[in-house]
């Protein structure tokens, strides 16, 4: 009998559009606006023609008056160009949390922790009308998804604004970094009209544009950069002159996929994951051509270990690469060493490479003697023996390369407050997860249970992640950071139950719930269906003392670790 073979079309760049209204007639029109008139089309390839892009990459946007477009603190995946009307940029200080939809942390009283064992109500998810009304300076409209400010006026009156006006981009710098946007931008006048460009379109267009590639160049070096490097201290005794150079010389990288969740969820079902498979910055052996910095996102340092490799530890954003051989290399000219480890990318990664060269003659004698770092000894890049700096980046010596592979495999590093339970300590008496629901009105935000690696487990809760990718697509700016501690956390007055964070989740940290009122009833729409809302865990930040599961365990089984900080889980290993 012969077998039956199912074919399918294999994936396309353009399967998925932008905005499936966007038409031909709207590209044509687009065609005729700056920039776009003013690009070469016989520089695009024939994939990704630029008409193309304006089709399947982005969409046309309409924002009313009050409308926020941009919301300072939220990460966004798309950048915008201002067909026509006018946009307001908020100066600092900016805008308050409650203004942009977010929740106020607010800490319960001694009293009030207490009375929850008798307050909570007995359904699951019960919603008060004040917990979901708390936001009276904004209006959230559910169909459009957006959120408007109230009163205008008076917000323009109380806060520095700069205008915008039509043919000024914004929002491309976090859209290519992923860093969060730094500014609140809104829509002035009756009808504003922009063009939204989601990441990939517009990484395209400055493939293929000299002229936007150097534009958004120039706005990074002029804003961002000066800023990023003053803050690493060895750039800080730099004068402007020095910076200049470094500034106008340094040279931008991105690696990984953008949206890297939704792969990193195939392959860890399909078991394929493995560091030879990851993109490479820079690989053992080669000759240090610059000191690579992570401006956003992670990296693995990993060193050759038989015919693989072996993790070392991984770097996160603030962190620096190549600079030791660089310096050793300045310092010692006949004794030149080559990169001695890999640094390959996890996710999406985005770096500044700033060149040997610049280094050389402008960094590196700017820096005391003492404050360089070691160079290395014979025995050293012979492999016999290892220096200080050997130690503390070989942190997988200090847990166990194992866990090592463990924590890095299953990308738990992104985690700030990362659920680990010692299973030689854990009594399975569920004291953690009735903590857990007393503190969030007799529901659970975590379950115990997850991926195990020896005694250790990382139980199935939110880490509160370095690098949140459920940000990323929040219509409303419902789910954010909080304002001290920098938890994620979900405000249910402005959560419109898209589910675009639950999806974007990683971990499958975030639940859709249907929600109930106070009588028990599910809360209805007018069209009679469940309103849901997403939840997870808010790591307790309105209860005194922190996370109610952390500190009901009874044998000091349960720890919240911020897995960038791997000396203080080796400690908690081995206390």
């Amino acid at each position: 009998m012969d077998t039956i073979h199912f074919v399918i079309d294999k994936p396309q760049r353009w399967d998925s559009q932008f905005d499936p209204e966007m038409t031909e007639a709207d590209v044509k029109r687009l065609m005729e606006i700056r920039p776009f008139s003013e690009m070469d089309q016989s520089k695009f390839s024939k994939r990704t023609p630029l008409s193309g892009i304006l089709l399947n990459d982005a969409r046309i946007r309409r924002f009313k008056n009050g409308e926020i477009i941009v919301r300072a603190g939220d990460y966004g995946s798309s950048a915008f160009l201002l067909l026509s009307g006018h946009a307001r940029v908020v100066l600092n200080p900016g805008l308050p949390d409650k203004v942009l939809g977010r929740r106020n942390s607010k800490t319960k009283s001694l009293f009030q922790i207490v009375a929850q064992l008798w307050t909570n109500p007995r359904d699951q998810e019960v919603r008060s009308v004040e917990e979901l009304d708390d936001n009276a300076t904004l209006e959230t409209v559910s169909q459009q998804k957006g959120v408007f400010l109230q009163d205008v006026p008076r917000i323009l009156d109380e806060h520095k604004t700069a205008t915008m006006s039509a043919g000024e981009f914004f929002g491309e710098i976090a859209a290519l970094s992923r860093a969060a946007r730094t500014s609140t931008i809104f829509a002035v006048g009756d009808e504003t009209e922009l063009l939204e460009i989601r990441w990939q379109g517009l990484r395209d267009l400055m493939r293929f544009d000299l002229h936007l590639r150097q534009h958004i160049d120039r706005i990074y070096r002029e804003r961002t950069l000066a800023t990023h490097l003053r803050e690493i201290p060895i750039f800080q005794r730099l004068n402007d002159e020095q910076l200049k150079r470094v500034i106008e010389e340094a040279q931008f990288g991105t690696y990984g996929d953008y949206d890297w969740s939704g792969d990193y969820k195939r392959l860890a079902k399909e078991g394929t994951r493995s560091p030879e498979k990851e993109p490479v910055i820079a690989q053992e052996g080669d000759y240090p051509n610059g000191v690579v910095l992570i401006r956003s996102g992670f990296a693995r340092l990993s060193r050759k270990f038989g015919h693989g490799h072996r993790t070392l530890n991984y770097l996160s954003a603030g962190c620096e690469f190549g600079l030791r051989e660089i310096a050793h290399n300045w310092r010692q000219r006949t004794e030149a060493v080559s990169f001695q480890h890999s640094l390959r990318v996890i996710g999406y990664t985005h770096v500044i490479i700033v060149p040997t060269v610049v280094m050389e003659e402008v960094v590196l004698p700017s820096v005391k003697p003492e404050e360089l770092p070691e160079l290395f000894t014979p025995e050293e890049l012979a492999g016999t023996t290892d220096s200080k700096t050997q130690q503390t980046l070989d942190a997988g010596a200090k847990i166990g390369p194992e866990l090592m592979e463990f924590l890095t495999e299953n990308r738990y590093f992104n985690g700030t407050s990362t659920m680990v339970l010692d299973l030689e300590r854990c009594t399975r008496c569920d004291d953690c997860v009735r903590a857990c629901a007393a503190a969030n009105d007799n529901n659970p935000r975590f379950l115990r249970h997850g991926q195990i690696n020896g005694r250790i487990m990382v139980a199935n809760s939110c880490m509160h992640c370095a690098d949140p990718v459920c940000l990323i697509g929040c219509p409303t700016g419902a789910i954010h950071r909080g304002q001290v501690g920098g938890e994620v956390i979900v405000n249910q007055a402005t959560c419109v139950g898209c589910s675009i964070c639950a999806t974007n989740c990683p971990y499958e940290a975030i639940r859709m719930v249907e929600i109930r009122d106070k009588e028990g009833a599910f809360m209805v729409d007018k069209e009679m269906r469940p309103i849901t809302k997403a939840t997870k865990c808010g790591l307790c930040s309105d209860q005194i003392g922190g996370p109610a599961c952390e500190r009901a365990c009874p044998h000091g089984a349960l720890r919240r670790i911020d897995m960038n900080n791997l000396d203080a889980f080796a400690r908690w290993l081995n206390r």
